[in-house]
């Protein structure tokens, strides 16, 4: 007789205090101890909310009705506290700040289990065990709020550890590392799933460093119904057309190997890695010449500054600049955390960004990424004189004249949302503009239409799931129509369909003349979308040039990355050499009838 299933789940719904229907719906799966089991589905559809009720949080914590029944080892959630269900399931939320609470690393490892009434001796085992998997044992004294996004990310999942549950839940937990930190966790969990001790649940957006993990796949339509469940490499590979239908993500490999099957060149079976597609691509006889560039790269000169006019403040574009003459200068530009005397996190940035330029912003964990991003936007102080967005420096002037030249997105939507419905979180920019409210209605029914938020105007935008709410956080960005756009991790949370829809929009307004500037770890979304690249490391700015040039050249090792994944498949192509340039998926080629 087989062992019973550390997790079971039999016709579960679970509506939120205040929607109308309920996502997830009737959904029934079972895991078993030793199985790493990957959850997908478009953003919206329940993926973090079926979490939730996986440690009883559904529905003793969180406002939401239960339908059906969840047991973890046995217990039936809803009759047991949460308390009682977090010796058996630890669960790692999509935003870590949701889940520490104490003044230093090594306290926050050891909290979980001294509630538990663990023996010191056994804590501090336990949590110098987890730390040093994570790579933070060295920062043990330090306080949580020193560390990066993404170190705050493997806090996380120290504490998880630490608490020794044989059911690990994981809600996107890599969507704010670099490259190296998302091997450091993928290790940790080819660890934990080799012992076959553990069952693993994750939410994923990034597949192409789980594929290798995974064993199972569920996936969730955009209705919350459970319409896949099988093993990994068997669904990803026979059901691709299927999944991106329903606006999953596949890995960066699959949608490569099924762009050039419509152009004629098959790899059967569809690669999963880069090191399969490299392989199948070297056992083709011949290939097709890479397509050109799909747009121009603009020049990197530096430009005297414009003088620029300022329009009238109508909900649309109100600072204007020439394409190619400057419309963000950095000079010398350094940033404190927490004041005068906290640490230098960007220091002696010399920074031009012609108006036009889609620039990512890219480094590791605590390269100073987000610090620019943000000193460039005035949503921290930078020394005065330091920076000139279109004219101004953007953390001395008022906030209608800021909004005017630049919209900002947060890496958290939380820390933006003011209001207390979606429709007047989108209202508040075209108010601060002097937009009338008559004026701002048919702006905000287009932008809920837009990213598909139209069911949820009503909804308080803290009740919205982290794909939801990203969607919203752009959307208060774009419409008052800035000439310069800043984003902190776009697509964070997104499925792949909403995140090509963003990142199309995106670069439908650079090609309109809207300066774009992105913060992200995703090099492949970098490749595809952005025009230039600046490479931050240790606070430092290494470089900046044109995209091309910089994936060619020695910046991105230099600064602990690692190339996107269809670069990594080119470049050590053996009898295709000159495929060894190709980065991004326009250069792949299509069918003569322009598939893509």
């Amino acid at each position: 007789m087989p062992p019973a299933p550390l997790l079971d789940l039999d016709h579960v719904s679970i509506r939120h205090e205040g929607a109308d229907v309920a996502t997830p719906v009737d959904v029934s799966f079972q895991v078993a101890r030793g199985e790493v089991v990957l959850i997908l589905g478009p953003s919206g559809c329940g993926k973090s909310t079926l979490t939730l009720a996986l440690d009883g949080l559904v529905p003793h914590a969180v406002p939401a009705a239960l339908e059906g029944t969840v047991r973890v080892a046995g217990l039936d959630t809803s009759e047991h506290p949460v308390g009682v269900l977090s010796e058996h399931v630890a669960m790692v939320f999509q935003d870590p700040d949701a889940q520490i609470v104490t003044g230093t690393v090594l306290d926050e490892v050891c909290f979980a289990p001294e509630n538990q009434l663990v023996e010191a001796s056994e804590v501090l085992e336990r949590a110098e065990r987890a730390l040093k998997l994570v790579g933070l044992w060295d920062r043990r004294a330090e306080n949580p709020d020193t560390l990066s996004g993404g170190g705050r990310q493997r806090l996380a999942i120290a504490c998880a550890l630490a608490m020794a549950a044989p059911v690990l839940v994981l809600d996107e937990p890599t969507a704010n590392l670099d490259p190296a930190g998302i091997d450091e966790v993928y290790a940790v969990l080819r660890e934990l799933a080799s012992e076959r001790d553990h069952a693993v649940v994750l939410v994923e957006h990034n597949l192409d460093a789980a594929v290798d993990l995974v064993d199972r796949v569920i996936v969730l339509d955009a209705s919350g119904r459970l319409v896949i469940d099988g093993p990994a490499r068997e669904v990803l590979r026979e059901r691709a057309d299927e999944l991106v239908a329903l606006g999953v993500w596949l890995p960066v490999s699959t949608l490569a190997a099924m762009r050039l099957r419509d152009a004629g060149i098959v790899l059967d079976p569809l690669p999963l890695t880069p090191a399969e597609l490299a392989e199948a691509l070297d056992a083709q006889p011949s290939l097709p010449a890479p397509l050109s560039e799909s747009s121009p790269v603009r020049s990197t000169a530096l430009s005297p500054r414009p003088t620029l006019s300022i329009g009238p403040a109508t909900g649309s574009t109100g600072a204007i600049a020439v394409i190619g003459e400057t419309a963000i200068r950095a000079r010398d530009l350094s940033v404190r955390r927490g004041g005068r005397r906290g640490p230098i996190v960007v220091e002696g940035v010399d920074l031009d960004v012609a108006a036009g330029d889609f620039l990512a912003i890219v480094g590791t964990n605590g390269a100073g990424k987000t610090s620019l991003l943000q000193a460039l936007a005035g949503v921290i102080p930078a020394p005065r004189d330091t920076v000139d967005v279109l004219g101004v420096d953007p953390a001395r002037c008022a906030a209608r004249e800021r909004a005017r030249r630049i919209g900002f997105v947060f890496q958290n939507p939380e820390h933006q949302f003011i209001a207390p419905t979606v429709a007047e979180e989108l209202a508040q920019g075209l108010h601060l503009q002097g937009v009338s409210e008559a004026d701002a209605v048919p702006q905000v029914e287009a932008m809920l239409a837009r990213f598909g938020l139209e069911a949820l105007r009503d909804q308080h935008p803290f009740l919205l799931s982290g794909g939801q709410k990203r969607r919203l956080s752009v959307g208060t960005a774009l419409i008052a129509g800035a000439p310069v756009l800043a984003l902190d991790e776009p697509t964070f949370g997104q499925d792949r369909a909403r995140a090509s829809e963003l990142l199309d929009m995106l670069r439908g307004l650079n090609d309109d003349g809207t300066t774009v500037l992105v913060v992200t770890h995703d090099l492949q979304l970098v490749a595809d979308y952005a025009s230039h690249i600046a490479v931050m490391d240790s606070g430092r700015l290494l470089g900046v040039g044109p995209t091309v040039e910089v994936l060619a050249g020695p910046l991105v090792e230099q600064a602990g990355l690692r190339h996107p994944p269809l670069a990594r498949a080119t470049r050590g192509l053996a009898r295709h050499a000159d495929w060894h340039s190709i980065t991004r998926m326009s250069q792949l080629p299509v069918s003569s009838k322009g598939a893509s």
